[in-house]
């Protein structure tokens, strides 16, 4: 079910933008897993090598946790921008998952990579 009247390149542009800002975040938080592409793991804190005192360590250890937390966040989004291009792909964007109706231009404007009609 193809969306009518709605600028598809528009948005596909914005997700594309809002998918180059979410790697370049993502590359300053953490790395793609060497032995699964599809999925990020945060990189630790830095930290002296073998010479740091405890509350270096610590800080490290600290760095690494909001790493961690941050990169949780930005994959997520990330998954949800890279669905939202494949639902242009397959000509279903726009189109609420939900109750198969259209989502308003608006929040597609205020949120590109929205599957339904409603903030769940």
């Amino acid at each position: 079910m193809e969306r009518e009247n709605l600028d598809i390149k528009y948005f596909e542009d914005e997700l594309l933008k809002e998918k180059a800002r979410l790697i370049k975040e993502l590359k300053s938080v953490g790395r793609i897993n060497p032995d699964n592409p599809n999925d990020w793991e945060a990189v630790p804190g830095e930290k002296d090598d073998g010479t740091a005192d405890k509350n270096d360590y610590a800080d490290a250890i600290e760095e690494f946790e909001e790493n961690t937390a941050i990169l949780k966040e930005l994959e997520t989004e990330l998954n949800e921008v890279d669905a939202a291009l494949n639902r242009i792909e397959k000509k279903t964007y726009g189109i609420c998952e939900d109750t198969g109706e259209e989502i308003a231009e608006e929040r597609l404007k205020a949120y590109p990579a929205a599957r339904t009609k409603a903030v769940k």
